[in-house]
């Protein structure tokens, strides 16, 4: 009993408060540094629910019981907006990047590196930004007739990318997700490259705050400092 006692009395000390936080799917892999750096100054402990951004949005209209929302657009943050769910009106926190990838040694050149695909993994458009990214890149590029019949849709941008390993030939991924452990044995221009972001319309990630909880405040605040635009960058994020 003493020992009980014990374990929840450090775990009370180590985490005086918890908060929900929806984050897009591309930001799954720069979370864990950006909590580890809030933790250092907010003993907070930070439950993550991850999902595409429309899904996210859904969930959050009809009552989910999140405190932050991390969008990888500023579409939906808005919509919680004007809603009135959202109390702020939403800030970009990080400027996503889309990627080209295969776990074949392609030597890939440009987005028209698609042609020579059997099938080509992306977000679905109507809910994932990314998806709907890759999709205006590749109308963009002229690429569309000759390759629409090859697309396989996930239901996010992280499945995308699980979706390269096992069910498609190459997929438009975050940038974000090629910064995880498990693919730094994948090189750039043989596995993968950059889409040139004059295909796609910037995409502008969006931070919406649904309460005004301190603890919420701190990690709102967090994510618009300097402290996580440096961990971001990191992840391949641009700043605005």
């Amino acid at each position: 009993m003493k020992k009980f006692v014990l374990l929840f009395l450090v775990s009370s000390f180590l985490y005086a408060d918890e908060i929900k936080i929806a984050i897009a799917s591309n930001v799954s892999y720069a979370i864990k540094p950006l909590i580890t750096e809030f933790n250092k100054q907010h003993k907070t402990k930070v439950k993550i629910i991850l999902g595409s951004s429309g899904k996210l949005t859904a969930q959050i209209k009809y009552g989910a019981p999140y405190d932050l929302f991390l969008s990888a657009n500023m579409k939906y943050p808005n919509f919680l907006y004007q809603d009135k769910i959202a109390l702020k009106k939403p800030r970009v926190y990080a400027k996503g990047k889309l990627a080209l990838f295969s776990i074949k040694e392609k030597n890939l050149i440009n987005i028209s590196s698609i042609n020579s695909a059997k099938t080509i993994a992306l977000a679905n458009p109507k809910t994932a930004p990314y998806g709907k990214a890759a999709l205006e890149a590749i109308t963009n590029a002229d690429l569309l007739k000759q390759n629409k019949k090859k697309f396989v849709y996930a239901e996010n941008i992280s499945q995308t990318l699980q979706y390269a390993f096992v069910a498609a030939d190459i997929a438009f991924v975050a940038k974000s997700s090629l910064y995880s452990p498990k693919m730094k044995r994948f090189k750039k221009d043989t596995n993968y490259i950059d889409i040139d972001e004059n295909l796609y319309e910037p995409i502008l990630q969006g931070i919406a705050l649904l309460n005004e909880k301190k603890s919420t405040l701190d990690f709102y605040n967090f994510m618009l400092s300097n402290d996580a635009k440096k961990i971001l960058k990191q992840y391949g994020y641009g700043i605005e």
